[in-house]
């Protein structure tokens, strides 16, 4: 089994930024692609960042493009969110997840999740 274990949550001013990571540990060969995900109270769990490991591809949100960058450690079972120009909007429980498909935003395509860390933005 596959898990996930995020750290480097926290509080932070706007325009501050924070930086996330995320280890994978178990059986990481079938995993193609690791992303971010974030929920904020009373809202959908939201797809942020993915990146591949196998082509370093990377696909953002709308929302963080230019704001967030998602980058991934050599053999690929570490994979952080740099979050830059916070916003109190980014406020959410972020969730580092991991899938065999490729590049996949659609929540219902990753099997595997980690606990989640709270990002809390203030303005």
């Amino acid at each position: 089994q596959v898990q996930l274990v995020e750290t480097g949550g926290g509080l932070v001013q706007a325009g501050g930024s924070l930086r996330l990571s995320c280890a994978a540990s178990g059986p990481t060969s079938s995993i193609n692609t690791m992303g971010w995900f974030r929920q904020a109270p009373g809202k959908e769990r939201e797809f942020v960042a993915a990146i591949s490991r196998s082509t370093w591809n990377t696909y953002y949100a709308d929302s963080v493009k230019g704001r967030f960058t998602i980058s991934r450690n050599y053999v690929g079972n570490t994979v952080y969110l740099q979050m830059n120009s916070l916003k109190a909007e980014d406020t959410a429980v972020y969730y580092c997840a991991a899938t065999n498909r490729n590049l996949a935003s659609d929540y219902a395509d990753y099997g595997y999740w980690g606990q989640g860390t709270q990002v809390t933005v203030s303005s």
